[in-house]
């Protein structure tokens, strides 16, 4: 037998239990349902099989535990259950992930779903690792090539550095995540599609990301229709494939879409669970969840590598204040804002540069960079201000030097935020130069 693959096969024999312990369902409610027989082995968060008869084996995840019932929350709606049906114990979350994986697609549970077969790797990994030692991480690193002009320039995105990215529906948000996926220097590039639409799913990998993006990427995928907890899994699944290239010393850009479809599923989980809900709508959890998953991207520690994250975030009529965009504000080095005047306007990618902030600023830049970075974000505040006044024909030329200058130059400004770049950063800054000099 070759040595190809016979790690993963002998993984795959391995995880293969000899023993199974086996309760069965005693009371079926609205969601849920109890068993009898696990109390004393299983544990908070553990997975097990649900025989339903006439049915597919249906899989859950234990919420509670009593003296002698569990509560789990199925995966799916609980129709066709019976008072009586076998649930068996599968043991805590864990992933296998293994290097063959690039290139594919695979759903939450680590099975393929591009219809090709796909082996486990030989180590298994907590879906919801723990964040490294803040004490031993690394500063952030270098400024990274984008192959988008605003992202080289107005907002560096450096190694190990996690942003996020504000939008509204249809705004272009994953058209500009997989121009990051294509252009950002890394060496795999893991794209978590949390809650996505089904019919997206293969346009994303096929035409948005394309061939070339696809030969390095993995993309874990949980659609719209599926239950909270393939949802909620979905992000831990994918930060654990970026933490396994991580630890082998490699860096990983990894993309989420989006972190509120991640929060709303854990709603849906924590109120079955019987948390309330405190927070507009959401579980006073929801906070620790979202952090959690951030804090494990960022710079590594020693010899693994990095994990430059992008997590998006869909905020429903450009409300900032909404919760799950106000929690990552808060933990994340930096946030970029897609606004949707500027789309409608046909202006892509639809970034609004002066609600959008780069924390790898000043650091990320050179002094003259930073005063080129400066005056732009001068000149476009100015004619934001006076742009209704100036639309209106109510400013006449000669009254605000300053503002003479935005007007000049905010076309060429417009226009270099939406270029793309496949040079280098330099090239970059020399045509945000040029534009700054508006017609002169």
């Amino acid at each position: 037998m070759p040595n190809v693959g016979f790690a993963q096969l002998a993984a795959e024999i391995a995880a293969i239990p000899a023993t199974r312990d086996v309760g069965r369902v005693a009371a079926i409610g609205r969601g849920t349902l109890e068993a009898t027989g696990l109390s004393r082995v299983a544990a908070q968060g553990d997975v097990v099989e649900i025989d339903t008869p006439g049915h597919a084996m249906r899989r859950g995840e234990v919420l509670g535990l009593g003296p002698d019932r569990v509560t789990i929350l199925p995966d799916g709606d609980i129709e066709g259950l019976q008072i009586g049906a076998a649930v068996h114990l599968l043991g805590a979350s864990q992933i296998a992930p293994d290097d063959a994986w690039i290139g594919r697609v695979i759903d939450p549970m680590g099975q393929a779903l591009d219809g090709r077969p796909l082996l486990r790797g030989p180590k298994p990994r907590a879906l919801r690792g723990a964040p490294m030692n803040p004490t031993e991480r690394r500063v952030l690193g270098g400024r990274l090539e984008t192959g988008v002009a605003v992202f080289n320039t107005l907002l560096p995105v450096v190694r190990g550095q996690r942003i996020g990215l504000f939008a509204g529906s249809g705004v272009g948000k994953s058209t500009l995540l997989a121009k990051l996926a294509r252009g950002v220097h890394a060496d795999v590039v893991v794209i978590a599609l949390i809650g996505e639409r089904g019919r997206e799913v293969r346009d994303f990998v096929e035409r948005v990301l394309g061939t070339e993006g696809m030969k390095r990427a993995v993309v874990v995928a949980a659609t719209s229709d599926q239950s909270p907890l393939v949802r909620r899994r979905c992000g831990w699944t994918a930060m654990s494939v970026a933490e396994h290239f991580r630890d082998q010393g490699k860096h990983v850009l990894f993309l989420a879409d989006s972190v509120t479809r991640f929060a709303e599923a854990h709603r849906e989980i924590a109120l079955a669970a019987g948390e309330g809900a405190s927070l507009r709508g959401f579980p006073p959890s929801t906070a620790h969840q979202i952090t959690a998953l951030c804090e494990r991207a960022g710079p590594g520690a020693g010899t693994a590598g990095d994990i430059t994250a992008v997590f998006s975030v869909l905020v429903a009529g450009s409300d900032m204040e909404e919760p799950v965009a106000d929690i990552l504000r808060g933990v994340l080095d930096g946030h970029v804002v897609l606004d949707r005047k500027i789309a409608e306007r046909g202006r892509f990618p639809a970034i609004d540069l002066l609600r959008s902030v780069s924390r790898a600023l000043p650091g990320a830049a050179s002094e003259a960079e930073n005063t080129l970075i400066s005056a732009a974000r001068q000149r476009l505040g100015a004619y934001d201000r006076s742009e209704m006044m100036i639309q209106a024909g109510l400013y006449a030329t000669g009254s605000d030097p300053s503002l003479d200058l935005a007007i000049t130059c905010f076309p060429k400004l417009d226009g270099f935020l939406a270029e793309d770049e496949w040079e280098n950063t330099q090239a970059s800054f020399r045509r945000l130069a040029e534009a700054l000099k508006g017609d002169s």
